[in-house]
């Protein structure tokens, strides 16, 4: 077994225009399902520090998000932190069935280009094909 396909990759943020005082556009994690959560985010260039970096959850799609108890970074990136990684680790049992990040931007000249994706692991039933990994296509070499 190779632990690295079971996974399912979710697009949270899609590369896109900077954003500048304001959060990023998060589209909602349904964990269903799954064991283990770990959400990327990838901060590209960036003249200013990011105020927000959480998760919250709900047992609703779309509504009654609530901040993770211990799901925030207590050290943010700051305006010199560009081209780096940060991760949350999240193990889901106990947790609600939706998660999202929450990651805001301060009011910079220009703000900060930014990505997230989402890896849930830990399946009882494994993806076995590209669209059940959430790819676009896959390789086997």
């Amino acid at each position: 077994m190779i632990h690295q396909q079971n996974v399912k990759l979710l697009n949270i943020t899609p590369p896109a225009a900077r954003v500048n005082n304001a959060s990023l556009t998060a589209n909602e994690i349904d964990a269903k399902g799954f064991d283990y959560l770990t959400v990327t985010l990838y901060l590209g260039d960036t003249d200013i520090a990011l105020t927000v970096m959480k998760l919250q959850e709900s047992d609703t799609s779309g509504s009654g998000f609530a901040d993770v108890s211990g799901g925030a970074f207590s050290s943010l990136p700051a305006a010199t932190d560009d081209n780096k990684f940060y991760r949350f680790f999240v193990p889901l049992q106990g947790r609600k069935r939706y998660l999202k990040p929450v990651i805001t931007v301060g009011n910079g000249s220009t703000g900060a280009f930014a990505a997230i994706w989402a890896e849930l692991s830990r399946t009882e039933q494994a993806p076995d094909s590209a669209t059940e990994r959430g790819l676009g296509g896959q390789l086997f070499v």
